[in-house]
């Protein structure tokens, strides 16, 4: 199957539209009139790197005709510039297996072949190797899921320390956290009262003490709680390393792979991460189940 939708009764009828013989879009795509009979009937399908030819000789546009449901991997990319495995091999002056296992998500590219390949489907080096993610199933990061993955107010930003931050143990009531808040100003700067109004959005100003001294009490850096910490990287990889780690408890992730860069956690916290996994297994009470 190709890895873009195909439907051989449009192409029947769009090559009929074009008052088009079977036999002459079979040479402008380089098959036999034979076979673009069996597409259109249903008997057969073309492979992927055929579609831009075929679309090419309707004078239609290929997402138009031959549409693609998310973000492409690799397949979809080769098959774009209408290459086979093969040529695409040739292009890196190997054999077929390093491009048939990444496209199946059996190995990844080498580094020495990002760019080449880049450059033979014709998109950047960073947009190959997110189609590479998701050739291994990762759906690539878009800035709509850092808005939503980013707490932005104070409010949300305790929430999600409070959800995601405490890895088998207790979180801090409103009171403790107003109680530790009032210990580091030295004075008393919030009531518990006042802390429930930051959670629920009913407050969504606090003065440098107070957010100073709700970093302490949830036991991270005070930057966090600055008001463009969503924008800050390393404000916002701590966030999600918290998000991870909270997640190992809940059983949601075992392991973790680095994903470098791009988008994602740095390989050095990555590292970091995967080291407490190993000792947090052992460590962490069993979670019952629909918790």
């Amino acid at each position: 199957m190709p890895p873009r939708q195909f439907d051989g009764s449009r192409v029947r009828a769009v090559r009929r539209g074009k008052d088009l013989g079977q036999k002459e879009l079979a040479a402008e795509v380089g098959v036999s009139g034979p076979t673009v009979a069996r597409w259109e009937s249903g008997q057969d399908f073309p492979k992927g790197e055929k579609l831009p030819a075929i679309a090419a000789a309707l004078s239609q546009p290929l997402d138009a005709l031959f549409p693609h449901d998310g973000p492409p991997d690799l397949q979809l990319l080769r098959c774009d510039a209408g290459l086979s495995v093969a040529q695409a091999a040739a292009i890196l002056g190997t054999s077929r297996v390093p491009v048939s296992n990444a496209e199946s998500g059996r190995r990844r590219l080498s580094d020495a072949y990002v760019q080449p390949l880049a450059e033979a489907y014709g998109v950047t080096e960073a947009e190959l190797l997110a189609a590479q993610d998701c050739s291994f199933g990762l759906r690539p990061r878009t800035s709509r899921d850092d808005q939503a993955s980013a707490p932005r107010t104070i409010g949300e930003k305790i929430n999600y320390l409070l959800q995601h931050g405490y890895v088998g143990q207790e979180a801090p009531s409103d009171a403790e956290i107003a109680r530790v808040v009032n210990d580091h100003a030295g004075v008393t700067a919030v009531t518990t009262d006042d802390i429930v109004d930051l959670r629920t959005g009913v407050t969504t100003e606090a003065s440098d003490v107070v957010r100073a001294g709700l970093a302490e009490a949830l036991q991270v850096d005070a930057a966090l709680f600055q008001d463009d910490a969503e924008v800050n990287p390393a404000a916002r990889e701590l966030l999600e390393a918290i998000r991870f780690l909270g997640s190992i408890h809940r059983g949601q992730i075992l392991g973790l792979a680095a994903r470098g860069n791009s988008g994602g956690l740095s390989a050095e916290m990555m590292a970091t991460i995967n080291d407490l996994v190993g000792e947090l297994k052992h460590k962490l009470p069993e979670v019952p189940d629909g918790e």
